[in-house]
């Protein structure tokens, strides 16, 4: 059984920083693509940030220049870090293992959330 459980969110300022992490067990964490997905009230879940097996990574344009995906094959983690954080960035941050897309339906694993939430 595949577990993805995520950790680190919390409040901040804006213009402050955060790191997310997400933690998988029950399958070759080298082998899949990870993702971080967000979702804010009354808006529909977006691709944040991707990574795949061999290190390539996507960023939304939203997102591009402040946060930074990056994962430890050792540890089966991967982690967000975000930086100059905006209100806007505020939202439940989902973690999801499966294969390089932008698209969710790719993903086939998903953690319970975390929220973030950054006040002006």
């Amino acid at each position: 059984q595949v577990h993805v459980v995520e950790s680190g969110g919390g409040l901040v300022q804006a213009g402050g920083s955060l790191r997310l992490s997400c933690a998988t067990s029950g399958r070759t964490f080298i082998n899949y693509a990870m993702g971080w997905f967000r979702q804010a009230p009354g808006k529909e879940r977006e691709l944040v940030a991707a990574i795949s097996s061999g290190g390539d990574t996507y960023y939304a344009a939203s997102v591009k220049g402040r946060f930074t995906i990056s994962r430890d094959n050792a540890k089966n983690t991967l982690y967000l870090q975000m930086n100059s954080l905006k209100p806007e960035d505020t939202a439940v941050y989902y973690c999801a293992t499966g294969r390089y897309a932008i698209i969710s339906e790719y993903y086939d694993y998903w953690g319970q959330g975390t929220q973030v939430t950054v006040s002006s």
